[in-house]
């Protein structure tokens, strides 16, 4: 049996490859997209104060550190038995949109947009962020402007730039200063106005793609609000590959309607329905289970999205559209939250005393798709278990079947041209995959350690 190897898929957060089987007819027999690291943050968490989890956690991650700090934070505070005051809970639902733009803004114009914008089929060397600077500089420009606008936020309020830490059980270490709150609101408007004018782009970026590319169809799972767009304060929503609700939960009751599982060709993690169903989350989930964005640009984009794609969406390349509503909508958040006067308020954390519960789940959205910490700790307050589900873990399974299903199409007598394998790679980056984030791994990992005797010296 021969194999072919894409070996580092690029333009993705962390090192993975894809590996073709072609059986003796040259024809693919199975196809898998392969990530072999492993970080462990599950098992050296084990004996940490828990109060420590919310400033190691954002070191799984460079790109979406400040979701697991958020995430872990509101673990916390349920094991502390605290609930944020509203000036606290508004600085964290800040946090999490300045994520949103930071992450969305890297992934659509640096990651995604080189196969649309410059040709999937183009040289390798001008298929990237570097050749957007020489096709397209006004774009780069505007990407890198917008970026930034996510990581001042991120360290006005989260303390650092990248890894944050002021998120505390019961809220936020420090109110944010008025000279900050209108810095930053001139800094939003801009970036407001350079994400309305990007949907230009976004709006016909999918134009000439065939969208049956990777074609899967799944469940799809996300976080709504009274039926409107939310990334923290909502219930969990269900929903069947027919568009149909399967349920809903928040907190510990994730238990019952998700279940993990291994596959013997990755380290990462699987993620299922408790039925044996396979799910998606993520923005094209976010868009399928929500009505309404909650702000007119988005709303409006959303209108555009689903007169283009349905209502009910499961083609993977929609998804980087997908993520651009998102991208408008967090903007728009990001704005009003800065011009909200309670924004700069004082009282920003209710003090924690001793453990009043034993388990704590934070759940939010992270930009990638929903994502789960679940501590449990003893009576003084040190984690005894711990499980994290992140998005792509939750993915995997439909990155998979995706690849293989691109792969079916793409190989040809025995062979994948350069220009056929960047399309498998498109389908992958639709899903914005986040290796270092999703690198847990449940079962028996095939380790072999070595013991010798000690050498004196």
């Amino acid at each position: 049996m021969t194999q072919i190897t894409i070996s580092p898929v690029t333009r993705i957060e962390g090192h993975a490859q894809v590996r073709i089987q072609l059986n003796d007819q040259k024809q693919v027999e199975r196809a898998h997209f392969s990530v072999v690291e492993l970080r462990g943050f599950e098992k050296f968490l084990i004996g940490a104060a828990v109060e420590e989890a919310p400033r190691i956690t954002p070191r799984i991650c460079g790109i979406c550190p400040t979701s697991h700090h958020l995430a872990s934070a509101m673990a916390v505070d349920q094991i502390f038995g605290v609930t944020p005051p509203e000036t606290g809970r508004k600085l964290r639902e800040l946090l999490a949109h300045a994520q949103c733009i930071h992450s969305h803004a890297i992934h659509f114009f640096m990651l995604a947009a080189p196969d649309f914008l410059i040709g999937h089929d183009a040289p390798a060397q001008d298929r990237n962020v570097l050749g957007m600077v020489k096709k397209a500089p006004a774009i780069a420009r505007n990407a890198i402007e917008v970026r930034k606008l996510g990581q001042r936020i991120t360290e006005a309020v989260g303390g650092k730039p990248i890894h944050p830490s002021n998120a505390v059980p019961g809220g936020i270490s420090r109110p944010l200063e008025e000279a900050q709150r209108a810095a930053l609101l001139t800094q939003a408007r801009n970036g407001l106005s350079i994400a309305e004018e990007g949907w230009e782009l976004a709006r016909t970026l999918l134009d000439a793609t065939d969208l049956s590319l990777g074609a899967v169809e799944t469940a799809f799972m996300g976080m709504c609000r009274d039926g409107e767009y939310t990334l923290s304060d909502g219930q969990v929503l269900i929903a069947g590959k027919d568009g149909n609700p399967l349920g809903s939960f928040a907190g510990a009751d994730y238990v019952r309607h998700i279940q993990e599982y291994s596959e013997p060709w990755s380290y990462l993690k699987f993620v299922r329905l408790a039925s044996g169903e396979h799910y998606r989350v993520g923005p094209q989930a976010r868009l399928n289970l929500c009505r309404a964005m909650g702000t007119p640009l988005a709303d409006a984009a959303l209108k555009e999205y689903r007169g283009r794609f349905g209502s009910w969406v499961q083609a993977p390349l929609a998804a980087n559209m997908a993520r651009y509503v998102e991208f408008l909508a967090s903007c728009e958040r990001t704005v009003r939250l800065l011009e909200d006067p309670a924004i700069t308020g004082t009282r920003v954390r209710e003090p924690a005393g001793k453990v009043v519960n034993h388990r704590g789940v934070g759940i939010l959205e992270a930009p990638r798709g929903t994502l789960i910490h679940d501590y449990t700790v003893d009576e003084q307050g040190f984690i005894r278990e711990c499980n994290l589900i992140v998005a792509t873990c939750q993915n995997s399974w439909a990155i998979d079947r995706s690849v293989e299903q691109a792969a079916r199409g793409l190989v040809r007598d025995g062979a994948l041209t350069e220009a056929a394998g960047n399309r498998i790679e498109m389908v992958i980056r639709s899903y914005d995959p986040c290796i270092s984030c999703a690198t847990h791994a449940i079962g028996r990992m095939p380790v072999a350690v070595e013991v010798r005797d000690a050498i004196n010296i």
